[in-house]
């Protein structure tokens, strides 16, 4: 949670509320491995809000992490030949 807290500029306690209100939500899930939590995103879990609450989180992760693969939405496109 350091990690994640120094990336987004946030406090680690700050980080810690939110986590734990994902865990409630049911969107995490928490494994403890040792010492440390080890948590994995519930992908099938759906939106809370009214207007997206029959979609899956799936869509919004599927967003982000295909933003940068080739053919992404921001990918550049490779040339069109002309037959």
């Amino acid at each position: 949670m350091r990690d994640i807290a120094a990336g987004i500029g946030i406090t680690e306690r700050a980080v810690q509320g939110i986590v734990t209100d994902l865990h409630q939500g049911g969107y995490l899930s928490r494994e403890r491995i040792g010492r440390r939590n080890h948590y994995s995103l519930n992908l099938d879990e759906h939106f809370r809000y009214p207007t997206e609450a029959g979609l899956p989180i799936r869509l919004l992760i599927d967003t982000f992490t295909q933003h940068d693969l080739p053919g992404g939405p921001t990918s550049p496109q490779p040339p069109e030949t002309q037959p």
